[in-house]
């Protein structure tokens, strides 16, 4: 049996560095990467500082559903965590804080405990209606009182959505699943 030289061996472990590294950076750009909660827009479901896991091929195989929780560029420098109200084609509303889509209330039981703490009448403000376009989506924070969403800067095109998001990893003593 040979001795492998020194400079072999290093040769080796360049090599099984560098493809891990490549292999690595690859899984980020293209399936999956982290993000941070920044602020209090999607409150109580999520917590400023919770990092959590994007999926990037979500939307590739698929299409976002109602109240999928996404991430998307907001501006070329800042992404929101948001979720998924209407759908392209629906009509949205909300009156006397109750979520209408093509005239039909739905239910939000992911506010009920925010709205049970609610010092104010309504958790969210009654709008007009909204007929989302196609290929867009009209998307909120879970905190309404407290979130630049579909409200504020309009319904949002499906290229700008990067994935889904429904894993909180950090802090590991709120690691959980969205649902």
């Amino acid at each position: 049996m040979r001795k492998k030289s020194v400079g072999r061996e290093v040769l080796e472990w360049g090599l099984a560095f560098l493809f891990a590294v490549g292999f690595a950076f690859l899984i980020r750009q293209f399936l999956f990467a982290p993000i941070l909660v920044e602020g209090k827009s999607m409150m109580p479901t999520l917590h400023d500082k919770n990092r959590m896991i994007v999926n990037k091929v979500a939307y590739d195989i698929g299409e976002p559903e109602r109240f999928d929780i996404v991430v998307f560029h907001a501006t070329e420098t800042k992404d929101y965590i948001k979720r998924v109200i209407g759908l392209p084609g629906e009509k949205i509303e909300y009156k006397n804080d109750v979520l209408y889509i093509n005239d039909k209330a739905y239910e939000e039981p992911y506010l009920d405990e925010y709205k049970k703490n609610l010092s104010s009448k309504n958790l969210t403000g009654d709008f007009d209606a909204v007929v989302v376009p196609d290929d867009c989506y009209f998307l909120m924070g879970d905190n309404r009182l407290d979130s630049r969403d579909s409200r504020d800067i309009g319904v949002i095109p499906i290229d700008k959505i990067i994935g889904k998001t429904n894993l909180v990893f950090w802090p590991m003593s709120d690691f959980h699943f969205v649902e």
